[in-house]
């Protein structure tokens, strides 16, 4: 059982930007794919970015290309999302997702098994 805890969310002017952390524990963070997720009010749940268990390959959505980076300390069971010039509508809840499939990089919420709490990002403009 890996229990996820993100933190670094808050409120920042548009241009901004934000670190996102998870930290992971009761398991090793080296098992798994890591992913961010976002969910706006009255939307779905987005996949932002996702990393392999080596961190070898990475995803991005379109939307944060270029904005957005996601990186792993696999040493100290954590999980980042650096985001750059950010924009109001990036404003969303922000979770981290672990997934034991690691034979790809997956951006369906199905395949996560363990999710945490989630965090509040607001861009104001």
């Amino acid at each position: 059982q890996v229990q996820l805890v993100e933190s670094g969310g808050g409120l920042v002017q548009a241009g901004g930007s934000l670190r996102l952390s998870c930290a992971a524990s009761g398991h090793t963070l080296k098992s798994y794919n890591m992913a961010w997720f976002r969910q706006a009010p009255e939307k779905g749940r987005e996949c932002v970015a996702v990393i392999s268990w080596s961190g070898g390959s990475t995803y991005s959505a379109d939307s944060v290309k270029g904005r957005f980076t996601i990186s792993r300390d696999n040493a100290g069971n954590t999980v980042y999302l650096q985001m750059n010039s950010l924009k109001p509508e990036d404003t969303a809840v922000y979770y981290c997702a672990a997934s034991t499939f690691v034979h790809s990089v997956e951006t369906v919420t199905y395949v996560y098994d363990y999710w945490g709490q989630g965090t509040q990002v607001t861009v104001s403009s």
